[in-house]
């Protein structure tokens, strides 16, 4: 008895659409006549995977170890990227950058991305193409232009840098807010004699033969950067200030600030400046000696100043400002100790020159130049007096002079009693802000200092810098000043993960850590059976916990 064949499954490819299909069927003859069936679809897939599971229900088995068996013809780096770009489109950094997609905010997002993934200069990052999935997601194919692709998209960029940072200061600082702001200096490689911005000043980098520039730095309470500008190299602290609350209140949109400056910034000049600008609030810590200033006037008196709870008092120079007096007691012993050894240091300098003036005649010109050096050195002066008697000095009796010198006791004294005690100044009105929250808004400016940490040193790598326009400078500064803040967000997102880490030889995680984890995520170029597709490989369970915690999925 005849007994027909069953139908074959097969797959049909249909690529007339937007987005290739499958198509599964089987092929028969009834009464003489072909016949199709379908059976379902596959959709969702690229090319290359369909090719495949056609190949499947065609029983074309691969030999292990033939010609045409499985193959990696190329692997780059694709988790950190790719997690990272997906993490600034759902902060919607993309549409702060620009409302529509173009072009050169992929290509900004990407430089931003990979200075927190790579650092090093526009050229470097440009040469990890073949390395790295990051320009493909871009969408640059092939070797990036540095010029045309980097430069280019830097200007775009400073073009547009105050309306980025209006949008970043109406996301984060919502109606005004406390504005934590400090300067930092960075340091330049190669001449710059047409410059505006490249000078010689005072280097935090201890770089003082490099000409600098100085950056200005507004975050928010919680330390999310949100404005950053650049000063010429030569620029003081206080004199940043008005213009910054100027641009924070014209520029940024901010109706009311709290200020939050250091003692360099809000300088006594500088506050009467502020008291006339109306909708701006300050906080800010006085100077050591403006303390002293108190203790001498008897306007304050040592007694207030209590380890367990800081003690408010209102400022006698300005009605309405309130002082908060606070002392840490960790703070005056490491005072104490540190000032004690500077001045066993300082004796013993002055002990040298005092007896080498007993082995040769000696000026008191000779001597003051001595006397400088130490006390610059130490900076132990303002608490020794000196003076000089003449004596007959060798065989020949010849004049020369000695040194005579004592510590000046009640100076000492009076330091020491002051140490680990500071004050707060600030004209929020108490029901605004008590004594303990100003006590903690001005600490909060230790946040702008970790963000000049990681601005300037292996996090971010702003420094040093090689562009060599002005322009090219404040686009590099704004540029890292957007890594930091994708940064920024990456730690928050991860907190957990650092929270739940362990301690000593027993920790593990640091943000460095969880990109290193993510960038051994590899997208590979595979070839089977003549049929080449991309892999990318599947996250272990601790990739994807730190994916899970970004919010992302590859």
């Amino acid at each position: 008895m005849f007994k027909p064949k069953k139908p074959r499954l097969h797959l049909e490819i249909q690529t007339h659409r937007k987005n290739p299909i499958g198509v599964i069927r089987s092929t028969f003859r009834n009464d003489g006549k072909v016949v199709h069936e379908t059976h379902g679809r596959i959709t969702g897939m690229g090319l290359p995977q369909l090719k495949l599971i056609q190949a499947a229900f065609r029983n074309e088995v691969v030999p292990v170890g033939s010609a045409d068996a499985l193959q990696t013809v190329g692997s780059k780096e694709f988790g950190g990227a790719a997690a990272l770009l997906k993490l600034v489109r759902d902060l919607g950094l993309d549409k702060v950058l620009y409302s529509r997609k173009e072009p050169w905010v992929g290509l900004v997002l990407a430089m931003v991305t990979g200075r927190l993934l790579y650092q090093g200069s526009k050229l470097s990052l440009v040469n990890r193409w073949k390395d790295t999935a990051l320009w493909e997601l871009a969408g640059i194919d092939g070797r990036p232009d540095v010029e045309k692709h980097c430069y280019e998209s830097m200007d775009r960029l400073l073009d547009s840098q105050a309306r980025v940072q209006k949008k970043l200061a109406a996301k984060h600082m919502a109606g005004g807010e406390v504005v934590l702001y400090d300067i930092t200096s960075s340091y330049l490689e190669g001449e710059y004699e047409e410059s505006e911005l490249a000078d010689y000043g005072y280097s935090r980098d201890g770089k003082k033969s490099r000409k600098q520039i100085v950056i200005g730095l507004a975050c928010n309470r919680e330390g999310c950067p949100v404005a950053v500008e650049v000063f010429s190299g030569d620029t003081k602290d206080e004199s940043t200030v008005m213009d910054k609350i100027r641009q924070l209140q014209q520029d940024l949109g901010l109706e009311r600030i709290i200020f939050v400056g250091d003692r360099g910034m809000v300088t006594a000049s500088n506050y009467e400046k502020i008291r006339g600008v109306g909708g701006v609030d300050t906080i800010t810590a006085l100077t050591h000696r403006e303390i002293l200033g108190l203790l001498e006037t008897k306007d304050v008196q040592l007694e207030l100043f209590d380890q367990r709870q800081p003690v408010e008092v209102e400022d006698p120079r300005h009605p309405g400002r309130r002082l908060v007096l606070c002392l840490n007691p960790d703070s005056a012993a490491k005072e104490t100790a540190t000032r004690q050894a500077l001045m066993d240091k300082t004796r013993e300098a002055l002990e040298r020159i005092a007896h080498g003036c007993t082995l040769r005649s000696t000026s008191d010109k000779t001597i003051g130049e001595r006397l400088g050096r130490v006390f610059e050195k130490y900076g132990m002066g303002k608490f020794v007096e000196t003076w000089t008697e003449d004596i007959q000095v060798g065989k020949q009796q010849k004049p020369g002079k000695i040194l005579r010198w004592g510590f000046k006791q009640e100076k000492i004294d009076l330091e020491q009693a002051t140490d680990g005690c500071y004050v707060i100044a600030s004209d929020v009105p108490g029901e605004t802000m008590g004594a303990e929250e100003t006590v903690a808004t001005y600490k909060s400016l230790g946040q702008v200092e970790q963000a000049f940490r990681n601005l300037k040193t292996a996090s971010l790598e702003l420094r040093p810098i090689y562009h060599k326009t002005d322009d090219r400078i404040r686009a590099h500064a704004f540029l890292c000043m957007l890594a930091y803040y994708l940064q920024w967000h990456l730690e928050q997102r991860l907190a957990p993960l650092f929270e739940g880490d362990g301690e000593y030889k027993q920790r593990r995680w640091s943000l460095e850590m969880a990109l290193e984890r993510l960038m051994s995520i590899r997208r590979k170029k595979v070839v089977l059976n003549g049929v080449e597709f991309d892999h990318v490989d599947t996250p272990d369970p601790e990739q994807q916990q730190i994916l899970d915690l970004l919010g992302v999925t590859l």
